[in-house]
């Protein structure tokens, strides 16, 4: 099924995102294998931090402070299968704010700074 065009809230989203801090780990771990990082490229994106390699798919909606980006994930964690889902928001100083979910698993929020 062809996906929906993106709407405007989807802009202020767009591009590649540097993950700069993770509540679940600290900075030396979020870095292990690469910089982490957080793409976003319309509906579908890409994430990596730690020894997590995710692709995502995204879905753009309104809320009381703003727009929001919200997505499920799959990808792999040392090797081993994993999923989820998460949401970002902008914040301050164009700053992307947000939470990931491991299904099953732990959670963690993160920042990204653009870049």
């Amino acid at each position: 099924m062809p996906r929906k065009k993106l709407s405007a809230l989807a802009a202020s989203f767009q591009g590649r995102w540097r993950i700069t801090e993770m509540d679940l780990c600290d900075a030396e771990a979020l870095d292990l294998v690469e910089p982490a990082f957080l793409v976003i490229n319309g509906a579908e994106g890409e994430m990596g931090f730690i020894a997590v390699q995710a692709w995502l798919d995204i879905r753009y909606d309104a809320s009381a402070s703003g727009p929001i980006a919200e997505f499920s994930w799959e990808g792999v964690d040392e090797g081993d299968q994993c999923s989820g889902r998460g949401r970002v928001a902008m914040g301050a100083a164009g700053r992307l704010v947000g939470h990931l979910y491991f299904h099953m698993g732990d959670d963690s929020a993160f920042v990204c700074e653009p870049g």
